[in-house]
């Protein structure tokens, strides 16, 4: 992989653990301010949530292995 590749993964990286941080931000306040009241949410936040932190993992490991190789 070339060094601009490894920039862009990096940059990937980062933008997708911004993103769960922000869906994770977005459980936290259904936790904390909406429940039970708001259990209808749960379903699409934990969803969304689960998704971007595997996003988040999956192009983490990429870039891991990356700079390893």
């Amino acid at each position: 992989m070339t060094d601009e590749e490894l920039k862009d993964l990096d940059k990937e990286v980062r933008k997708l653990k911004r993103i769960a941080s922000e869906w994770a931000g977005k459980l936290h306040d259904l936790v904390e301010d909406r429940l039970p009241a708001g259990y209808a949410e749960i379903p699409e936040i934990s969803q969304g949530t689960l998704q971007a932190c595997r996003a988040w993992a999956d192009a983490s490991a990429r870039l891991q292995a990356a700079q390893k190789g």
